[in-house]
C-alpha cells in the first residue's frame, strides 16, 4: 500500500463530508460511525486537514468538520501532502539517498514512471470528483461487508441491461 492507513481513512472521511454536507457541517460522530472508525482517531485525522486549511471545525452541538475550501479545489495531492507528505512523490522507493538517475537503485526507472503518472493524477483528480463517484457508483468508503463495493455494482448493472 502506498499511502499510510491514517491518510486513507483522512482522505474517505474528506470523500463522504464533501459528498454529503453540500457546505454545511457535519458531525465528526456521524462520519466515524459511516466508515466504522474510532471517532478519537478520525478526529485526530481531520486535525491534520484543519491545519492545511483543507477542512474546518466547529464545536458544539451543531458543530463538526465542513470543507475549508470548494470541494473542485481541492486535490487529491492536497489531502496526501497534508497527512503523509510529499516525499512520496519524490523519493526512492527502496528509501535509498542520492537515488537519481546518475546513481539509480535497482527499482529506479520503473518507480520513476509509476511515481510521475501518480503524481499526475494526484494533481488532477479532485475532492469534488472523487465525491461524485462515490455517489454516483455507489461506492463504499468503509471495510464494511454490508456495503455494496463499487465492483458489485457494476456487476448488478450490468445483469440488469
Amino acid at each position: 500500500m502506498i499511502l499510510s492507513k491514517t491518510c486513507i481513512y483522512g482522505i474517505q472521511a474528506a470523500i463522504y463530508v464533501a459528498a454529503e454536507s453540500e457546505g454545511n457541517y457535519v458531525s465528526i460522530s456521524v462520519v466515524a460511525e459511516k466508515l466504522h472508525l474510532s471517532f478519537h482517531f478520525l478526529t485526530k485525522v481531520l486535525q491534520q486537514f484543519t491545519s492545511a486549511g483543507l477542512m474546518t471545525s466547529y464545536r458544539g452541538p451543531k458543530g463538526g468538520i465542513a470543507l475549508g475550501r470548494e470541494s473542485k479545489d481541492i486535490t487529491l495531492y492536497d489531502m496526501i501532502a497534508s497527512i503523509d507528505g510529499t516525499e512520496l512523490f519524490t523519493e526512492c522507493m527502496l528509501g535509498l539517498p542520492g537515488c537519481g538517475h546518475a546513481e539509480p537503485c535497482p527499482a529506479h526507472d520503473h518507480w520513476v514512471e509509476v511515481r510521475q503518472k501518480f503524481t499526475l493524477i494526484a494533481k488532477n483528480l479532485t475532492l469534488q470528483q472523487l465525491a461524485k463517484n462515490a455517489t454516483k457508483l455507489n461506492v463504499r468508503l468503509s471495510d464494511s461487508s454490508s456495503v455494496m463495493s463499487a465492483i458489485d455494482f457494476a456487476a448488478t448493472e450490468r445483469r440488469k441491461r
